[in-house]
This record gives structure tokens, sequence and C-alpha cells, in this order.
């Protein structure tokens, strides 16, 4: 099991760790009866600090990739969670370049077409909606229906968790819905609103901003660092984001809505305040000079959006068929990834 962590990059050790491990187990690079490497065992390796991690393997049994055997180790899940293989990418590219080639286009042909294309919405689920979102603010609910709308060829039907269970009473028509979306701190009452509708549901994890992480891990250390957002949930969600960073520079001091006497005590205690755009207005009318405001909308992790992506492909059934390509245009072998640069590898033996 090869790991490698780089200690100059901006991106949090605990976070590159933990990235790494969870494409090892989806990979299967682990047996499921063989245990993962002790906590001492990787801090040595890799020469990091070992509460590092303990962190990473605990947010690894969090998001259900490993699970703790009493005085036998961790061991990776029965049943880790779901994502894209790594070659879903290569594998749409070679689909569509047969398919291109079954249609007797040329290599130009296609990438003039894929170009003339890229700023246009595809028509493919258009007067039909596909994907159910629910979240629990108008804000959020609006912020992530851009957000899909933008990476994937859906439409979105928005609908507030408090008024979900109101909505499937009333509409029967559930099954117009591919999948629904939601937030993981709301699946459990999400799956159970939905459970008999026959609708898949599933959790993208929104992330804050790198920029926003590489910003706070330049602040000088001990810096306090509160968060605001429009709705307490959403604020909790960004505070919940920059703590798993494991940014060891700032404490975070607290969350709270961009509403009410909370912001104005959230805002003495602080040095810097990271909000939403929407919280923007109210929260620098508070700061004045005295306390630096950063802006953090947060983002869909890509990783979240590729998953969506082939579940919807996987619902729908379409699979491309191959037909025989014609000489005219022909794909090409992939070429590997280079190795990265200036990282510290660690082979683990025996793994």
């Amino acid at each position: 099991m090869n790991l490698q962590v780089d200690a100059h990059s901006p991106i949090p050790i605990r976070r590159q760790l933990t990235e790494q491990l969870r494409h090892v187990i989806e990979g299967g690079g682990v047996p499921q009866d063989q245990a993962l490497p002790s906590i001492r065992e990787l801090a040595g390796f890799l020469g990091i600090n070992p509460n590092t991690v303990a962190r990473v393997i605990e947010d690894l049994k969090q998001s259900g990739y490993v699970e703790a055997r009493r005085g036998k180790g961790v061991f990776v899940a029965p049943a880790p969670p779901a994502r894209p293989s790594p070659h879903l990418r290569e594998g749409f590219l070679r689909d569509t370049v047969v398919r291109a080639a079954a249609l007797g286009m040329t290599a130009d042909d296609l990438s003039v077409g894929v170009l003339s294309l890229a700023g246009i919405r595809p028509a493919a689920v258009r007067g039909a909606v596909e994907v159910l979102l629910v979240e629990c603010s108008p804000p959020e609910l609006d912020f992530f229906a851009r957000q899909l709308e933008a990476h994937l060829p859906v439409l979105v039907d928005k609908v507030l968790l408090a008024e979900l269970a109101a909505v499937t009473r009333r509409r029967k028509q559930a099954g117009r819905w591919r999948v629904a979306v939601t937030s993981f701190c709301h699946l459990p009452q999400v799956e159970r609103l939905l459970k008999g509708k026959g609708v898949p549901v599933i959790a993208l994890l929104a992330e804050a901003r790198l920029e926003t992480l590489h910003r706070l891990a330049q602040l000088p250390s001990g810096t306090r660092v509160g968060v605001a957002s429009i709705t307490v949930e959403t604020a909790h969600n960004l505070e919940h984001s920059i703590a798993n960073a494991g940014l060891p520079n700032i404490a975070l001091v607290g969350a709270c809505p961009a509403e009410g006497a909370a912001l104005g005590r959230l805002v003495r205690r602080v040095d810097v305040i990271v909000c939403s755009t929407a919280a923007a207005e109210r929260v620098r009318g508070l700061a004045g000079s005295t306390v630096q405001v950063m802006i953090d909308d947060r983002a869909l992790d890509h990783r979240a959006i590729e998953m969506l992506a082939a579940l919807l492909v996987r619902e729908n059934g379409d699979r491309p068929t191959a037909a025989p390509p014609r000489r005219r245009l022909s794909p090409r072998p992939s070429i590997g990834r280079e190795s990265r640069a200036g990282a510290t590898r660690a082979t683990v033996p025996g793994k």
C-alpha cells in the first residue's frame, strides 16, 4: 500500500491521507480480512504526528470506510461507500469516440462539436424533473441547485426538508425523480421520508473551498476563527468542513446564523470570520475594521458530482452500443498519469 504526504502542500496532511486511504480502499488495495496498519505504524512510515493519523482513521470510520474490531485492529468495512470507478471518465470518452466513429465523424468533427456545445446545457432531460434536492433553507437549495445544474444535464426540483413529508404525501409521481440528493446531516431523515418511494437517496459532500483553507493555513498560530451563515445549520456545516481540514494554526471559536445577538457576540471573540456571500453584508457591518472577513460559499466536492453522474447513468440504463468503428476515427491508448513530485513517499511493508 503506497501512501505519500506533502508537508509543503496547502492541503492539510489529514485531508491528503484521508483521500489516499479512501482511494486505496475503493480500489480494493486492502483485503477485507486484513487489518490496516496501526496508527503508530502509519505515523512512523509517513513521518507525521500519530494524532493526525488517529483523526484520519476516525474520519474513515464516520464515513463508513473502515470499522474497528475489538482486539484485532481496523478493517475495511463490509460495504464501504460506492463512488465512481477511477476509469469512469476514460470509459465515457472511449464510448463517445466509438459512437462518433460509427456515425462517420472525424476527430475534428467531434472536437469542434464538443467545443461548440460547451456553453449549452444538454437537452437530454429537458421537460422532466430528474433530481429531487432536499435542504434545510432556501439559500442552500438555490446554491446547490445552481451547482448541480451547472455540472450535469439535470433539472432540479427543490424541496425544503421541513416540507418534504407534505410534498411526498401530496405528489404521487415520485417516479419522476431519478434520485434524491441532500447533505450528509439530513441523509437519515430524507431516507426515512422517501422509504418505499423507489427513489435512491445519496448525500453530496460540500466542502469549504481550497482557497479558503489555504488562506486560513497562512494565518498566524492561535488565530481565532468564527463561522457565520444565513441559517445555523449551514453555519455548522461550514464549520464542520473547516474543522475536518485539521489546520493546527487556527482555533475555531464557534458558528452562528447571521441574524440576532449571537453574531455580535461571536464577532467580538474572533480575529477572522468565515461567512457565506448571503451573510457578508451583515457580518461586515458588525466586524468593522478589526475582524477579517473571508467569503466562502462552499463547493460540491468533485467526487460527489461524479458519484451522482454515475448513478444517473445506471438509473437511465443508457449504455452506448459498441458499433464497429470506422478507420476515419479510432481511440488512442490512454496515457498514464505522472507521479507527483516533491512529496514524501512511504511504502507500507507487507500491505
